[in-house]
């Protein structure tokens, strides 16, 4: 089921930025009575729009420095095989931030955050060049983003 009305989308809107603001403080920033925004949100909730709420984590103040974005070409051959083999082991990696799975050029990005340059060269040779299904991997490391709001996962 989809959003239904403008309401929903203004709601999602504040939420997908501040995930925490009070219902009180959601009413009256979109001019409703707090009743209204708490039957809403629950409805988005119940209805799978709204998949959960996140904590958003500075990263450098737990020990990760270096982020970085490897993009990743699979062997041909087997391919469904090789993809969802790949997409398990790399999941249950606790450096991976993000998987995504793509057409295009690569098969899949993969996000990634580590302490320094010898880890981002440690886990990129280990677990991702050295992974049986990969046949390359091309890796940029990120100096910056910005994040308008979290996509749930496919």
């Amino acid at each position: 089921m989809t959003v239904t009305d403008a309401l929903d989308l203004r709601i999602l809107d504040v939420l997908k930025t501040q995930g925490r603001i009070s219902n009180s403080q959601l009413a009256a920033k979109l001019d409703v009575a707090p009743s209204t925004t708490h039957l809403r949100v629950r409805g988005l909730v119940e209805r799978g729009v709204i998949t959960g709420f996140l904590a958003s984590i500075d990263q450098e103040q737990v020990g990760i420095a270096i982020q970085a974005l490897v993009g990743v070409t699979l062997r041909p051959g087997a391919r469904h095989t090789s993809i969802n083999a790949f997409s398990e082991d790399a999941r249950s990696l606790p450096e991976v931030l993000q998987l995504f799975f793509l057409g295009g050029g690569d098969d899949f990005i993969v996000h990634i955050g580590v302490a320094d340059t010898g880890a981002l060269r440690k886990f990129v040779v280990d677990h991702l060049s050295g992974h049986p299904s990969v046949a390359s991997t091309r890796t940029s490391v990120v100096f910056n983003y910005h994040r308008n709001g979290v996509a749930a996962s496919f």
